[in-house]
């Protein structure tokens, strides 16, 4: 499967699929974030970061992303959200064609919302080229913004963004304030996925952002504050030809540490050498540390086939920590063009009390 027909899937499919319709067509992100790179730009050692530039787009590589999760409540209810803008080249440069119409680039974006009170999860996506103002990504004066038709995150100020996307329904408005400065993760930025130096990513992320604003489900709209997470990563081969999928962990701790872990999943199912993790401070101070050890307690079974782990406890060998992790619910499967379990978790002690919340990816299932 080539990334010209992703690009086929996103435009024959609706420019809205609801959490309740089935998908026709399912697009791998092993198969999208592998495979040939010939005539991108590629990940394969570190640079300089400069922002807000990087807070852009990057088009001469093939994918990026700008990724948001969050946890936040409103009087004693637990929601959780999800809001992505991906960018795809299906081609390297720009089109030939001089056209307002023409596009070597085009954007998809998939926003979630987990409300635990209804046990459900309620997920749209939508597809444009970025031409003719459809959608697309820009760097202005301090800040940046990325949009998709009327979808748009946004920083005007640094280290505040504004984050606006509606669809039907449901509906999120926030105000996300950075309580942290950008980290970068892997080696200053550049995130090494396998022994291939080029398969990579520049990554960098915004690991604890103070939420507030509003999220409506239905006729309600909730008042809401807690917490965000957003990740950026671009890049043009991110995965070996080994490599099947990841379960990503962002974890923000009550004590004010925050953790990220990527465990990436080998054909055989086991744990590829390349998975990472960290730790963050309560000052925002980045150390590499031992990959926990992973293990599962609960798996869900999906009513489309896959089965994900979604409960379980992440072991420390350099602290003894151990971090128990239960989705709030169970059933966050994104049945989208690309499927994949993208939920708000909770964390718990040994002895069942909550010591902070975070999100979990969970792909190739």
């Amino acid at each position: 499967m080539k990334i010209i027909f992703l690009l086929l899937v996103m435009f024959v499919a609706a420019c809205d699929s609801p959490r309740d319709q089935p998908v026709s067509s399912i697009v791998s992100l092993h198969t999208e974030l592998g495979g040939d790179a010939k005539g991108y730009e590629r990940a394969c050692g570190p640079e300089a970061f400069i922002f807000p530039q990087d807070h852009g787009a990057h088009p001469s590589f093939r994918n990026e992303w700008w990724y948001i999760t969050g946890n936040v409540q409103s009087d004693n209810t637990d929601f959780g959200f999800h809001v992505t803008f991906f960018r795809v080249a299906n081609q390297p440069g720009k089109p030939e064609n001089q056209s307002a119409w023409a596009a070597s680039q085009f954007y998809m974006g998939h926003f979630a919302v987990t409300a635990a009170g209804q046990k459900s999860i309620r997920a749209h996506e939508r597809f444009a080229r970025a031409a003719a103002g459809l959608a697309g990504a820009e760097v202005i004066n301090s800040g940046a913004r990325v949009w998709l038709d009327d979808w748009e995150l946004k920083t005007d100020t640094p280290g505040v963004w504004t984050l606006n996307v509606a669809d039907g329904d449901e509906q999120i408005e926030l105000t996300l304030t950075a309580e942290k400065p950008e980290v970068l993760q892997g080696n200053s930025g550049y995130s090494q996925k396998s022994a291939d130096p080029c398969n990579a990513s520049f990554y960098y992320t915004l690991p604890r952002l103070r939420a507030e604003g509003a999220i409506g489900i239905g006729n309600e709209t909730y008042t809401v504050e807690g917490s965000a997470w957003l990740d950026r990563e671009w890049s043009s081969s991110a995965l070996a030809s080994d490599q099947v999928g990841w379960d990503w962990f962002a974890l923000q701790l009550d004590d004010g540490r925050d953790m990220m872990f990527y465990q990436l999943r080998k054909a055989d199912g086991s744990a590829d050498p390349y998975s990472h993790a960290v730790e963050i401070d309560k000052a925002g101070v980045k150390r590499t540390i031992p990959v926990p050890e992973l293990e599962i307690t609960t798996w869900w079974q999906s009513p489309a086939g896959a089965r994900y782990p979604v409960a379980g406890q992440l072991s420390r060998s350099d602290t003894e920590e151990v971090i128990f992790f239960e989705p709030l619910i169970e059933n966050q499967e994104l049945l989208l063009t690309v499927r994949y379990w993208e939920g708000a978790i909770m964390l718990k002690n040994e002895n069942g009390g909550r010591i902070g919340h975070g999100y979990l990816e969970l792909t190739g299932y």
